[in-house]
Order: C-alpha cells, then sequence, then structure tokens
C-alpha cells in the first residue's frame, strides 16, 4: 500500500516547498505596541482607588482637588488646611498668619471600617488619625483613639514608646521593627477597626492590635493621659479625624471600606 500512496507525497512535499515562506511572527521584545497597559495591575491615579480596591469594596475620602467630603471640626475658626499637591495639608504654625489652629473630620461617621492612607510629616512634626470622633465634646481626642503620626527621631522632648508613629497614642505601643520610612517621605497607614477589634498598619505590616473596653484596655487607660476623659474610647459610631498640632502634615490616598 505505500507504494500506492508514495508518487502523491513526493508531490505535495513539491507543491508546498514552491509556497513563499510565511514569517515569523514577532515577539513582545521585538515590538513595540501601542496596546493600553492593563490598569488593574498598575496604581490607579492618585486619591482613586485601584480596580482591585474598587473590586474589593473601597471607595475614597478626599477626591485630592477639593475639601468636599471633609469639614473643620466644630465649624472651629481655621487657616491651617489646605489641598495642595494632591494632599490634604496642614500648614505650618506661623505667627503672622496661620495660627487658626483646628483638626478636620469626615461629613459623614463610620462605625466598623478598614482605612487606608497614605502620610506625611515635616521634621519635628507632630499629627495624627483618629476614629470614631464624637463633636458631643470639646476636642476630638476626647473621645477618639488616635494612630500617631510623629517624627520619631527628630521631635523636639523625650518621647515615650506609646507616643511614637503608628502607636495607639499613649495606650498601645507600636512594634518597635515597623517598616517606617524616614521623616519627609510618604508611608501608607491603615486602620482597621470592627466592633471592639482594632489593628494599625504601617506599610504593609501589621504593628498594634487591641480590644477596646478590655481588661488590659482599661488598665492602660488608668495610667494614660485619657484616664480624666469619660467619653475616650466609647464612642461606637463617629467621625475620622485628621490632628492639627500645629505642624507641618500631609495625607492623601484616603480609602475606606465598611465593614
Amino acid at each position: 500500500m505505500a507504494r500506492i500512496y508514495l508518487p502523491m507525497i513526493v508531490l505535495f512535499a513539491t507543491i508546498m516547498s514552491c509556497k513563499p515562506k510565511q514569517e515569523e511572527p514577532k515577539t513582545e521584545d521585538s515590538v513595540t505596541t501601542s496596546t493600553p497597559v492593563d490598569s488593574a495591575a498598575h496604581p490607579a491615579r492618585l486619591n482613586q482607588p485601584t480596580p482591585q480596591q474598587s473590586m474589593d469594596g473601597y471607595v475614597s475620602l478626599f477626591d485630592g482637588q477639593t475639601m468636599n467630603g471633609w469639614q473643620v471640626f466644630k465649624k472651629k475658626e481655621n487657616d491651617s488646611w489646605e489641598v495642595a499637591d494632591d494632599a490634604l495639608h496642614c500648614k505650618p504654625f506661623n505667627e503672622n498668619g496661620t495660627n487658626k489652629r483646628a483638626d478636620i473630620r469626615t461629613t459623614t461617621e463610620y462605625e466598623n471600617f478598614d482605612l487606608i492612607f497614605d502620610f506625611k510629616i515635616s521634621q519635628q512634626g507632630n499629627s495624627g488619625l483618629m476614629f470614631r470622633v464624637s463633636e458631643q465634646f470639646d476636642e476630638p481626642y476626647a473621645s477618639g483613639p488616635e494612630y500617631q503620626v510623629i517624627d520619631d527621631k527628630g521631635y523636639p522632648g523625650d518621647l515615650k514608646d506609646v507616643q511614637l508613629t503608628g502607636a495607639n497614642y499613649d495606650m498601645q505601643v507600636a512594634d518597635a521593627n515597623k517598616p517606617l520610612k524616614p521623616t519627609g517621605e510618604w508611608n501608607t497607614g491603615r486602620l482597621v477597626v470592627n466592633g471592639k477589634h482594632v489593628e494599625h498598619w504601617l506599610n504593609g505590616t501589621k504593628i498594634v492590635e487591641y480590644e477596646l473596653g478590655s481588661d488590659d484596655w482599661k488598665k492602660r487607660l488608668k495610667n494614660s493621659k485619657w484616664k480624666d476623659f469619660p467619653g475616650y474610647g466609647l464612642t461606637q459610631k463617629g467621625y475620622i479625624d485628621l490632628q492639627d498640632h500645629g505642624n507641618e502634615a500631609w495625607f492623601r490616598n484616603i480609602f475606606i471600606k465598611t465593614l
């Protein structure tokens, strides 16, 4: 049977050899393409959640251009906050101006949430982010625990370990091996509040974890500056607050997911 089909095979091979050779397909390394880059694999624009963050339920609390969604705590007189370079900027104290100081807070109250935010602090600067803040009290810190933001190495005066960046201010100590970037560089904080459980994160690492109202919490409270503040840490739902401590600070990429 093989002898019968052999001439046909030879003829077919001859025909195929006469066809023009097809060009080898170009690889990605050998050709420049104008195909848009997959945005899911790259950071979104400043102050906008990435596609993955949006899918996970995060929304932006700051549009990068206006103070929409924020207002001065208790509507106090204020000239220290502005939007600059895509960030909420707390200006430094100036005796000739910028001396009407006050915190700013969200216009919406939050109970349980996962909050991501970038922050940058000036040399010798001090600031912070508080949660479940109530305007029933004269000052935000009278009710809201604080994710501390400070110049750990350059702040004038002595600092206790419960007063360093990432700590629950004057209550819980942040991990000594926290991955903190130098003063003047952007860091990414994260605050998870779910019922009584709270977590502080810094640049992708969990650095503090505690339970509101626990025996350990009560013990620490008695030995802190908050012992004379009856409403501290008791609010079930409240505002997210950015602290004006008279120093220059910046916040951007503020995204929240309700839990």
